[in-house]
């Protein structure tokens, strides 16, 4: 079962970063009805990948791997948590922005947003990404126990 929940939360997480990057390049072009919606998929992939890898990270942590004590005595996985959770306010953003273009898309419309609204939104997914980086060399680190302080 532990193999499982491993492929699991891999799975998961390939999935977020296959999303966040899709955001990125979508952004990147015009703001059509086709590419918005492109937008808002890619972002409610990227949500759903993004509660999949905590709930499943959190049920590894406490059920399937070494146990909440070793890892909560783990610095980096401290600096992972806090990342994935600075990562998650930061894609609020982006999210709100899309959400509120449901109508217009319904409509046949396509978005509007101001050029300092739309170097913003990039400017997040960027953060966003290097926070992934960021989570993902704390869950190297943690793996070869550097930054353990338990007993």
């Amino acid at each position: 079962m532990t193999s499982f929940f491993a492929f699991l939360h891999h799975i998961a997480a390939f999935a977020l970063v296959a999303a966040l990057v899709l955001e990125l390049v979508a952004i990147k072009d015009e703001l059509s009805v086709r590419n918005a919606r492109r937008l808002l998929i890619a972002d409610t992939v990227y949500g759903a990948s993004a509660t999949l890898v905590l709930i499943v990270g959190l049920l590894r942590v406490f059920y399937f791997e070494k146990g909440a004590s070793y890892y909560f005595h783990s610095a980096p996985f401290i600096a992972k948590l806090a990342t994935f959770g600075l990562v998650a306010l930061l894609s609020a953003y982006p999210t709100l922005t899309f959400l509120s273009w449901r109508a217009r898309l319904k409509r046949g419309e396509a978005p509007s947003l101001a050029p300092s609204r739309l170097r913003a939104i990039r400017a997040i997914v960027h953060l966003e990404l290097a926070g992934i980086a960021v989570i993902i060399l704390c869950a190297a680190l943690m793996a070869r126990g550097v930054g353990y302080f338990g007993a």
